[in-house]
């Protein structure tokens, strides 16, 4: 039965319960999506009792299609394609080259925002990427194809809601999916929660500072 959420903590908390296999377990790290993500990802952390980062990615999304990630840029220089994708839309290279730029720009600013945090090594860790719902999965599917080549042992995406046909597919390309529901007459993700005001960037830095404390 779909329900909603009274608001990111508390999605966070129930989220926390359907990944008990992760509790207390020395190889994992929970990995908030800024900005929404990272308030549910702190909940999370707190369940499992693991250790909590952002993980900071931007999409490159086709111009005028901006759902289709065609790529992304994350922290450390990373800049992944979608080659297939490029492919097909036959996306002139200054065109790509103006999105990267834009996107890495906004990754610097927020870097700047939440205090530069430097992500831990991922090398053979069980990373747990947090979002607060997926409507067309476009900054997930991007996180997961960043977050690759950090070559974790296992890639898992946790939110507390998503639209079917995205949770289908983000399911053929992570280890595991979580989520609690995935509504058959979901429109957007903000229509599950009572309270879905945006988060801002300094709420995103307060949640990061008060967990590490």
């Amino acid at each position: 039965m779909s329900f909603k959420f009274q608001n990111r903590a508390e999605a966070g908390r129930l989220l926390a319960g359907k990944l008990g296999s992760y509790v207390k377990r020395e190889d994992v790290i929970v990995l908030g999506l800024p900005r929404g993500g990272v308030i549910v990802a702190r909940e999370v952390a707190a369940g499992l009792e693991a250790p909590l980062d952002v993980f900071l990615v931007r999409k490159l999304g086709v111009p005028g299609h901006e759902e289709l990630a065609m790529g992304a840029v994350a922290s450390g220089g990373v800049c992944v394609f979608n080659e297939a994708l490029l492919k097909s839309c036959h996306i002139p290279r200054r065109v790509l080259e103006e999105v990267i730029q834009r996107e890495r720009n906004e990754l610097e600013r927020r870097e700047e925002a939440y205090g530069r945090r430097r992500l831990p090594d991922l090398r053979g860790r069980t990373i747990i990427l947090v979002d607060d719902g997926l409507a067309t999965g476009a900054t997930m599917r991007a996180a997961v194809m960043a977050a690759r080549l950090r070559q974790p042992a296992r890639i898992v995406a946790a939110v507390p809601v998503a639209a079917r046909d995205t949770l289908a597919q983000l399911r053929q390309e992570v280890d595991e999916a979580v989520c609690l529901q995935a509504p058959e007459d979901f429109h957007a993700v903000g229509q599950w929660y009572e309270d879905f005001e945006q988060t801002t960037d300094q709420e995103v830095r307060k949640a990061l500072e008060d967990f590490s404390r």
